[in-house]
């Protein structure tokens, strides 16, 4: 895959103390979670989101970084996002497509340059919530939940989006619902928390970001699902529309209801 990273350190640290330096070093180098937004011509979304997502973070123990991917913006995107990583320092990466690839590969090139085990993912639209991250955070953590949980997903009860927007996704959502049976109300809502080592040993195919749910279960893994505010877009413009997001996802869901019926779950145990 092509890419590159923006490197080079951000704004000096203040001072501090020797030990608060060396949590805050482990913070980066070893966070307890991970926030990939994978971006594209999203100029004017860019610092308002970041900042954004750094106070929704603010009292999330364990340390985090922040993971933006840019999918080869042809706008001042590249521009604002070395902007935001010089005033927010080195809790936010950027890594940059040298040709445009399409969302699911910008979320799993941002998966993969992870450092935590798991992954919240969100849009760079700034439709979604980043106050809404602790909220999955808690409901992985919640007593009693199931130890073969992989991924937690936002559910958009109240969409704040154009009606062909809303009609096209809730036909695509009842499609899907029946064909592929995942039992998760709103796979297109980017806001998610998976394993990071679960979405990786997924089949990895265009457009697979909104099939995480099934995929998922596919691999024995549990999903749930948690309501999550959602905005209006307040800058640019959408970039599906009802070609690129209701038929394109109905043929993919076919090819993925052939893997759904192919998958084999074996039950085993060593012999000591």
């Amino acid at each position: 895959m092509s890419k590159t990273v923006i490197a080079g350190k951000g704004p000096p640290a203040s001072p501090a103390s020797a030990a608060g330096d060396a949590a805050s070093d482990a913070a980066v180098t070893s966070p307890g979670l991970s926030v990939v937004v994978p971006v594209y011509n999203e100029a004017d979304n860019i610092l308002p989101l970041a900042r954004e997502i750094f106070t929704g973070l603010a009292g999330v123990g364990g340390g985090w970084e922040v993971i933006f991917v840019d999918d080869c913006s042809t706008d001042r995107t590249p521009e604002r996002l070395r902007e935001a990583r010089t005033e927010l320092g080195e809790r936010l990466r950027v890594v940059i497509h040298k040709r445009n690839f399409g969302q699911s590969t910008a979320i799993r090139t941002g998966v993969r340059a992870a450092r935590a085990a798991w992954v919240a993912t969100l849009d760079g639209d700034g439709q979604n919530d980043p106050a809404d991250i602790p909220r999955l955070l808690a409901l992985r953590d919640e007593p009693g939940q199931t130890a073969e949980l992989r991924l937690v997903c936002g559910y958009r009860r109240r969409r704040r989006d154009t009606w062909l927007k809303r009609l096209s996704s809730r036909i695509a959502n009842g499609v899907r619902s029946r064909l592929l049976g995942d039992r998760t109300p709103d796979t297109g809502c980017g806001l998610k928390l998976i394993q990071r080592q679960a979405f990786l040993a997924l089949p990895n195919f265009d457009h697979m970001h909104r099939f995480l749910p099934a995929l998922v279960q596919r691999d024995g893994g549990a999903v749930v699902s948690v309501e999550v505010n959602h905005r209006p877009r307040s800058h640019g413009v959408s970039k599906y529309g009802l070609h690129n997001r209701l038929w394109v996802g109905i043929v993919d869901m076919f090819w993925v209801l052939w893997l759904k019926r192919r998958a084999r779950i074996p039950h085993s145990e060593e012999i000591e």
